[in-house]
């Protein structure tokens, strides 16, 4: 049975530009996401030669790159040893073996296989240009999960300029998709489990599949985080050592500095005590780029205009939830402390999940669009949304606020709680509602968006707008 789930639209991307002639495709994304089983899926059907860089630790230098390289093709060629002392002779053998058939040819960890050699790229645009190009029915995949070096050797490279027919960039896998994945791998848990499971760990596709369909969430979730030799326990020191060599704690301290709530440029410069003009800024795109973390634009009611301020946020939860459960109890896990664990038990546990879910749900925002019945071609701006204190009104955040052409602002509240809403969720709501400083013309629309049910109390003072369901949004994805 095929496994393969969801990536359709990039599926269908791929299939399309295969179509025009041979073309240099570039796909990146942060580690685990999936990018070479997507290439693998694209592939099948084809001629497909895939090799991949080795991780650049202890004494690998670029000649054991190229020895990897040509035992890589001796395995799928089924040809005698070869060894290579020049990357483009490497390349050249490959063409020798290259037929008119369709055919992938798939780098993986590019960045690795340029270890220590800087002539890697330029004799991979001669061998592009005077070889590939000959081939109608080429693609060649440079994939890598180190974005940053992908974006400035590759996508922002004088070399490659013009190139690249086509970018993806994956993101996590949909709550749909999620969804699907999970139930397929026979998972039997509720929607509340799939819930808790994806709020924890987010919608990654490799940390999916290594949920026990066998156990339930809050053991899964300790099998994977809290025992010794669990496999995400050391993972997020995995991710940072194999992307930031010798940068590590400059890009830990901002994601460590994330992991309590979203911050403009300012406050980050503030609390790190980074001076303005300094590298800050650089770090903070670099984790966006990885995926790490997400950028929220502000806009002006006025004018409509994105505005110089943004604020941003951590985007991947699995990272939040090791920050403030993981790490500081590691010493506990290395002695069995929490074989009987029970998350629910877990010190701030409530909140921490509200700030999961709002992370997951802000990922699917689509679904909700959909399912306030807003048009996508109604929506001039929608994000996170922070009114920051003045003398004239006072400051506010908004969980989701959506800004239609119609002059509508809705304000959307995320609540993640087993038990059910009372009309208190109503007076919060309504104060922030009151503090948020519009213009006159703007009607403010409250839109509760919850898990576990609202009372009768609350539901009939038909406060809201739309009260979105999300276990009913899961059961509609069956």
């Amino acid at each position: 049975m095929n496994d393969f789930i969801g990536r359709k639209t990039e599926l269908k991307r791929l299939q399309e530009i295969s179509k025009i002639g041979p073309n240099l495709i570039v796909i990146r994304g942060r580690r685990r996401i999936g990018k070479s089983r997507l290439v693998q899926e694209y592939g099948k059907d084809k001629r497909f030669l895939e090799f991949s860089g080795l991780a650049p630790v202890g004494n690998i230098d670029a000649q054991v790159q190229r020895n990897y390289f040509a035992t890589q093709l001796i395995h799928q060629l089924k040809i005698t040893p070869c060894t290579f002392k020049d990357w483009y002779d490497a390349f050249m053998f490959l063409s020798n073996h290259l037929t008119n058939d369709p055919t992938v040819i798939f780098f993986d960890e590019v960045s690795w296989m340029s270890e220590g050699d800087s002539t890697f790229i330029p004799k991979l645009k001669v061998w592009w240009d005077t070889v590939l190009q000959k081939y109608p029915n080429v693609q060649l995949v440079l994939c890598g999960s180190v974005s940053t070096w992908i974006e400035e050797n590759i996508v922002n490279s004088t070399a490659l300029f013009g190139r690249i027919s086509l970018q993806l960039t994956l993101e996590e896998l949909s709550l749909h998709e999620s969804y699907e994945f999970l139930k397929k791998r026979g998972f039997k848990g509720s929607n509340y489990d799939i819930l808790k499971i994806l709020s924890v760990i987010g919608s990654v596709p490799w940390y999916l599949k290594q949920i026990n369909p066998e156990l339930l969430a809050d053991d899964n979730i300790k099998h994977l985080c809290f025992m010794e030799g669990g496999i995400l326990t050391n993972e997020f020191e995995r991710i940072f050592s194999d992307l930031y060599k010798g940068e590590t704690e400059t890009y830990k301290k901002i994601i460590y500095a994330l992991a309590d709530g979203m911050k403009t440029l300012a406050e980050l410069r503030n609390q790190l005590g980074y001076e303005h003009g300094g590298f800050l800024g650089r770090y903070v795109r670099n984790l966006c780029i990885a995926g790490f973390i997400i950028q929220h634009n502000t806009w002006s009611f006025k004018t409509n205009k994105i505005l110089k301020r943004s604020v941003y946020s951590l985007s991947d939860n699995f990272i939040r939830f090791y920050i403030k459960y993981v790490e500081p109890n590691l010493s506990k896990i290395k002695n069995n402390a929490y074989t009987n664990l029970s998350l629910e038990h877990l010190p701030g546990w409530q909140g921490i999940m509200g700030f999961q879910l709002e992370s997951l749900l802000l990922k699917n925002r689509q679904m909700i669009i959909k399912s306030i019945g807003i048009r996508p071609e109604e929506i001039i701006a929608d994000n996170p949304y922070i009114q920051t204190a003045t003398k004239k009104h006072r400051g506010c955040q908004i969980d989701y606020l959506i800004q239609t052409v119609t002059n509508n602002l809705f304000v959307c509240e995320f609540k993640f709680n087993r038990r059910e809403l009372d009309s208190d969720i109503i007076d919060e709501l309504k104060e922030k509602i009151d503090r948020l400083n519009v213009p006159k013309n703007y009607s403010k629309i409250p839109v509760l968006i919850h898990f576990g049910g609202i009372s009768n109390a609350a539901d009939e003072k038909q406060y809201f707008f739309r009260t979105i369901d999300i276990n009913h949004l899961m059961e509609d994805l069956i």
